[in-house]
């Protein structure tokens, strides 16, 4: 038995279920299994860890298709016009989107439903259910695991989270290079392969997640859309976006930082100039990629905000987000806004960063290589 039907085995063991659904997924675990094989050189932790995320993502989905044989009526769900964050990563997305997530109208992903989506959470017991327990614990322990995570990505049980993990039910998702170093996997995907289905099956994921549990008004994000944002709109052609920009030169830096923080614990060799490379080069296609789609006449369906305003305050572009949607901006949304602020002070963790040389960046070159984007929109270099 080969490793793919050997992962698909476990699956089925733990479930007791068999329907994996369509198998759109099968192309991109394969290809992505044979990656890590030949290419990730993972420790036996690395091993280990990868293992278990594979296994993961296929009970969840069998546990999805499931629900979707026992009750079709699921697919009777409809998502309207959802809004969806994208761009570059590192660039105040996270802190956007939680700001978002504060107000009571809309519906986000949340962590712990993002990880274990089945059962679909129900309105009643949302705020009790015994997964935001088991997500705390798997965040405690990746505290452990990656002990800077706690300053580079703060998030909660219960705060919004990427699309990722619904992406990787599909196995097509950035979620994975994150941990190991897989570059042909990462060239299919990124080139290659049609995510169409992907998008699909995020689609079906929110249509279960808001069956038994509204508002149906969503909030999404996730940075790597820029890279897909054609097959995106395929599925989801009355989106609306807002997009987050920052100087490139404190982009890619924190970025590759955050892609060794994520590998070293599974890999005693990890390639710090191959993940510097790996970072820009993605970053410069999802750019490229969006403006070509902004270009093509979907201009007025963007809305763009600068990081260092932001960060100083927040609220004169969250009110004129609202603006742009055709929306209220309560002033309890507002308040619960400025609470959540409050309480996640920019400086509540401070951490070591790795120096931007050990990944090969070259400030000088990364300015001339994303001239295109900084004077597109408006972009003063840092440096």
């Amino acid at each position: 038995m080969d490793r793919v039907e050997q992962l698909l085995g476990q699956a089925r063991d733990a479930t007791g279920l068999n329907n994996f659904g369509e198998d759109s997924f099968r192309e991109g675990l394969e290809r992505l299994v044979a990656s890590a094989d030949a290419e990730a050189d993972f420790n036996p932790a690395g091993k280990m860890g990868f293992d278990m995320q594979i296994v993961g993502l296929l009970c969840n989905r069998l546990r999805i298709e499931d629900w979707y044989s026992r009750h079709p009526e699921i697919d009777e769900q409809e998502i309207v016009a959802p809004l969806i964050g994208l761009g570059l990563p590192r660039t105040g997305s996270t802190a956007l989107s939680c700001l978002l997530a504060e107000d009571p109208a809309i519906r986000y992903l949340r962590n712990w439903e993002s990880n274990e989506p089945c059962p679909p959470p129900e309105l009643a017991t949302q705020h009790d259910d015994p997964r935001i327990a088991r997500a705390e614990e798997m965040m405690r322990r990746r505290d452990e695991h990656f002990p800077r995570m706690k300053a580079m990505l703060p998030s909660t049980a219960t705060g919004p989270m990427e699309c990722q993990n619904l992406m990787g039910f599909d196995f097509k998702s950035q979620i994975f290079q994150a941990f190991g170093n897989i570059p042909g996997y990462v060239h299919w995907l990124n080139h290659e392969a049609d995510l169409v289905s992907t998008y699909r099956y995020v689609k079906r994921v929110l249509k279960l997640l808001q069956w038994r549990c509204p508002p149906t008004n969503w909030r999404l994000k996730n940075p790597s859309h820029s890279l897909f944002i054609d097959a995106l709109d395929a599925v989801f052609p009355d989106a609306r976006f807002w997009m987050t920009h920052r100087d490139i030169g404190s982009v890619i830096p924190s970025v590759a930082d955050l892609y060794f923080e994520l590998r070293r614990n599974g890999c005693d060799n990890v390639d710090l100039h191959a993940i510097g490379a790996e970072v820009t080069d993605f970053c410069e296609l999802g750019m490229r990629r969006m403006i070509a789609f902004r270009d093509a006449g979907n201009e007025a369906r963007f809305f763009d905000i600068h990081f260092a305003p932001f960060q100083q305050d927040p609220f004169p572009a969250m009110a004129a987000l609202y603006e742009f949607l055709g929306e209220e901006f309560t002033v309890e949304t507002r308040e619960r806004m400025q609470d959540w602020r409050r309480e996640n002070a920019r400086d509540k963790f401070t951490i070591e960063r790795t120096p931007p040389e050990t990944f090969g960046i070259d400030f000088a070159q990364l300015a001339q290589r994303f001239a295109f984007y900084n004077q597109r929109f408006g972009i003063a270099a840092a440096r």
